[in-house]
C-alpha cells in the first residue's frame, strides 16, 4: 500500500467526528498512559512489600469488587447528575485513592484502599461511553468506539513497557505519577467538555417517546433483550480474560517462562494498535448480526487452540486469532448497548453492561484456577470454546428477534436527533 493510500486510509478513519469526541479521546489516552499501578501491583506486594501471592490475589479481588459495585452507581449518576460531573468525581477519586494506596503500609489499609481505587477508577467508565454516545452521530459510532478502543490499547501498551522502568526506580513512584496523570484527565474534562447529556427538550423534539418517563435500574433489569445482552457480554468477558489468567498459568505449567509469555502476549496489544483501525473501516457498515456471532467463535476457538500449543509460536498464533476477534467484537458490542438504551437511560445501561465486565474480572481467576487445578489447561480451552460456541448461537438468537432495520438505523429511523455540537446545545 502507498504512502498515499495510507494517508488517505487514516484521514477516513478519523475524519468527521466532532472537536469534543476527541478531548474525550485524548482524556482517555492520558489516563492509559499513566496506568501503571495494575501492571505491577502483584509486583509491589510480593516482592516489594514481602507479601504473599495469596494475599496479592485477594487485593486484586478487592479491587475488582470495587468495580463492580461502582458501576451501577456510576451509571445512576451519569444519568442523574450528569457524564461531566460524573466523570470529574470519578478522576478526581481515583487520582487521590491512588497516590494514597502508595503510602500504605498496613496490609488492612492496602486492601481497604485498592478497593476504593478499584470502585473509583472503574466509575468513569459508563459516563465516558455514554458521553461519547451523546455527542456522536449514530452512524459514526462504531468508528468512535474503535478509536477510543485503540487509545486504551496503545496508552496501556505503552504504560505497561514503562512500569517496569518505574518499579526499577520506585513503586512509589509509579503510584504518584498514575495519580498525576489522572489529574491531568479531570483538567481536560473541566476545562474542554461540556456537559453532552441530553435534556427533556432534546428528546422531545427528536420525537423520543420515553421523553418524560423515568429510567430506573429496574428498568434495565426488566428490560429482557438488553439484559440478554449483558448475560453475552459476560460469557464474552470470562473468555478474552484467560488472556491475562489461564494463559500464563497454563504456559508455566508447560514449561514456558514469564519471558515467553510476555513475548506471546504482546502479539495481542500490538495486533490492536496496527489493525484497530483498518478493520473499523471494514466493519463500520456491515451487519453487526454476523459481527457478533463471528466474534465469539473466534474467541472461543482462538482461545480452543491453545490445547494444541507447543510453542511460543503457536501460543502467538492462537492470541492473533482471538485478538481478531476482540477488535471486532469491542466496538460492535458497545454500538449494540447503545442502540438497545434509551436516551436517558444511557448511564444506567452503560453502568449495567460495564458490570458485566467486571463480574468477569471477579469470576474467571476463581474459575481458571479450578480448571487447571482440578482437570488441567486443556479442559480450560475446551471450555472456553464451548462458551464462545454458546455466546455465538446467544447473538445469533438475539439479533434475529431485533427488527430488520433495527440494527442500520438512522437518526431519522430511530427517532434520536443527531447530535450537534455540544457546544452550541449548551451556548
Amino acid at each position: 500500500m502507498s504512502v498515499v493510500a495510507v494517508r488517505r486510509a487514516v484521514r477516513e478513519s478519523v475524519s468527521g467526528l466532532p472537536r469534543e469526541f476527541w478531548w474525550l479521546w485524548t482524556s482517555t489516552l492520558v489516563n492509559r498512559l499513566g496506568a501503571f499501578v495494575a501492571t505491577f501491583m502483584a509486583l509491589y506486594l510480593t516482592l516489594d512489600r514481602g507479601y504473599s501471592a495469596s494475599y496479592a490475589g485477594l487485593v486484586a479481588a478487592l479491587h475488582g469488587l470495587g468495580g463492580v459495585i461502582s458501576s451501577l452507581g456510576a451509571g445512576v449518576m451519569t444519568d442523574r447528575l450528569g457524564r461531566r460531573p460524573t466523570l470529574l468525581v470519578a478522576q478526581l477519586a481515583t487520582a487521590l485513592s491512588v497516590a494514597l494506596l502508595g503510602f500504605m503500609r498496613d496490609p488492612l489499609a492496602i486492601a481497604a484502599v485498592a478497593f476504593l481505587v478499584g470502585m473509583a477508577s472503574n466509575a468513569s467508565r459508563p459516563a465516558v461511553q455514554a458521553m461519547m454516545a451523546d455527542i456522536v452521530r449514530p452512524e459514526d459510532r462504531i468508528r468512535a468506539f474503535s478509536l477510543n478502543y485503540w487509545a486504551i490499547n496503545l496508552g496501556f501498551a505503552i504504560s505497561s513497557a514503562g512500569a517496569g522502568f518505574i518499579a526499577e526506580v520506585s513503586y512509589l513512584a509509579g503510584f504518584l505519577i498514575e495519580a498525576g496523570m489522572t489529574l491531568v484527565c479531570a483538567v481536560l474534562v473541566f476545562v474542554k467538555l461540556p456537559e453532552s447529556r441530553p435534556s427533556e427538550k432534546d428528546s422531545a423534539e427528536a420525537g423520543a417517546a420515553a421523553a418524560g418517563e423515568s429510567v430506573s435500574l429496574l428498568t434495565v433489569l426488566r428490560d429482557g433483550r438488553f439484559m440478554s445482552v449483558v448475560g453475552l457480554s459476560f460469557l464474552i468477558a470470562l473468555v478474552f480474560q484467560q488472556g491475562y489468567l489461564g494463559l500464563p498459568v497454563a504456559m508455566g505449567e508447560a514449561g514456558f517462562t514469564p519471558a515467553d509469555f510476555g513475548m506471546a502476549i504482546a502479539v495481542n496489544g500490538v495486533l490492536i494498535v496496527v489493525l484497530q483501525l483498518p478493520v473499523t473501516r471494514f466493519i463500520e457498515h456491515r451487519d453487526p448480526r454476523h459481527l457478533l456471532v463471528a466474534s465469539s467463535l473466534l474467541a472461543g476457538y482462538g482461545f480452543g487452540l491453545t490445547a494444541f500449543a507447543g510453542s511460543v509460536a503457536v501460543f502467538a498464533l492462537t492470541v492473533c486469532v482471538w485478538t481478531l476477534a476482540e477488535i471486532v467484537n469491542a466496538p460492535t458490542q458497545t454500538g449494540l448497548v447503545v442502540m438497545l438504551s434509551p436516551v436517558h437511560g444511557r448511564g444506567r445501561y452503560q453502568g449495567m453492561y460495564t458490570m458485566s465486565w467486571a463480574v468477569a474480572a471477579l469470576v474467571a481467576p476463581l474459575m481458571s484456577g479450578f480448571v487447571i487445578d482440578r482437570w488441567g489447561a486443556e479442559w480450560l480451552w475446551g471450555m472456553c470454546a464451548v462458551v464462545g460456541t454458546v455466546a455465538g448461537l446467544g447473538y445469533g438468537l438475539l439479533m434475529r428477534r431485533l427488527p430488520e432495520g433495527a440494527v442500520t438505523e438512522t437518526p431519522v429511523e430511530k427517532g434520536e436527533a443527531a447530535p450537534e455540537s455540544v457546544a452550541a446545545r449548551t451556548s
